[in-house]
């Protein structure tokens, strides 16, 4: 069920101390946690991130186990080429709904690239030449607009036309995981693949279409919560401190590698119930507005109803099972953003 170095619910200990490993994207949100975990732990970490949406600040300012290479995936690589790696753990991607709408060529291109690269260099980067462990996120926007619910991991996936950019996200991430499991069952790569379940917390922005944060942000000033479409649309939402450490208990447990598994939770809520949670949760006064998506997005913008795992595969596996309410996600969040905002960020 559990890893070495791990618990039954995924958590990692100090039994792990001493591994050297690769974060790519790890000054992004989740890879910022995952960090963090990683330092406690005993690990020495190299964080490789370009910065576009991640931020150096969400990173301790100074670490004796910790460098930080600003660059992208390809030229940090680069300047990696002779090092050794116990783990490598692969977040870095273009995020993000509204990111994804207005710059197609540059998701398509970072995400599809910059992970080949990546696999390529873990094939040889691990002690004696050999390949280091990897985990590869990817996205539950992988199932496409398939209404086949909860999503399976072997489920068939179904997405729109190549002429709407909104799927372009999902096909990359598509691909990503084939590359993966290719390098797997050809090379030996031992390589996971997460795909994430609207993973929310401390440290999220709401620049790029992030729910959440951009709710906690609008309850705090009192402004109206900007809900897409009708509102009915239901997601599932996982505190990142519960995902961060399941990332680390999928990597280094041996039957999990070349497989996939959904990683997130299991409970939806309607979108107008999230905004309605949000403002009972932090007291706020704010009220509710719907906006079309095409005004949100573009004209022909299409959404799914609902999305939410099956994780009945990471729960038998390594015992997965989120603890974090998602009132305690929300009041994270805020605190979180009254810090950086207090601290002048």
């Amino acid at each position: 069920m559990g890893t070495s170095g791990a618990d039954s619910q995924g958590h990692a200990s100090g039994l792990d101390a001493g591994r050297s490993v690769l974060v790519t994207g790890g000054a992004g949100f989740i890879g910022s946690h995952l960090v963090r975990l990683l330092l406690d732990e005993g690990s020495s970490v190299t964080v490789v991130d370009n910065l576009s949406t991640g931020r150096r600040d969400n990173l301790p300012p100074s670490h004796d186990r910790l460098r930080f290479i600003e660059a992208d995936v390809t030229t940090g690589i680069d300047a990696l080429a002779d090092e050794t790696f116990d783990e490598v753990i692969h977040l870095a991607a273009a995020v993000g709904v509204r990111l994804i709408v207005e710059q197609p060529i540059h998701t398509i291109e970072t995400n599809v690239i910059e992970t080949s690269t990546l696999l390529r260099f873990a094939l040889t980067c691990g002690r004696d030449g050999t390949p280091a462990n990897v985990l590869v996120a990817s996205s539950s926007e992988v199932y496409g607009k398939s209404d086949r619910v909860p999503f399976r991991e072997d489920d068939d996936v179904l997405y729109g036309p190549t002429t709407k950019s909104r799927w372009s996200y999902a096909h990359t991430k598509a691909l990503d995981e084939h590359l993966a499991l290719a390098h797997h069952q050809q090379n030996r790569l031992p390589v996971v693949v997460a795909r994430l379940f609207n993973t929310v917390g401390p440290r999220q922005v709401g620049d790029y279409g992030m729910v959440v944060p951009s709710f906690v942000r609008r309850a705090m000033s009192g402004q109206p919560l900007l809900v897409y479409g009708d509102g009915e649309q239901a997601r599932c939402f996982c505190d990142v401190r519960d995902v961060a450490p399941a990332l680390l208990a999928l990597t280094r447990t041996p039957s999990c590698h070349g497989r996939v598994f959904n990683v997130g939770s299991d409970r939806p809520i309607t979108i107008r119930s999230l905004a309605e949670r949000v403002i009972e949760t932090l007291g706020s006064s704010s009220p509710i507005k719907t906006v079309p998506y095409d005004e949100a997005y573009a004209p022909g913008f299409e959404d799914l109803r609902l999305r939410q795992p099956d994780l009945s595969r990471i729960r038998e596996a390594i015992g997965f099972a989120p603890t974090i309410p998602l009132d305690e996600t929300i009041r994270g969040v805020r605190d979180a953003i009254a810090q950086r905002e207090g601290a002048g960020a």
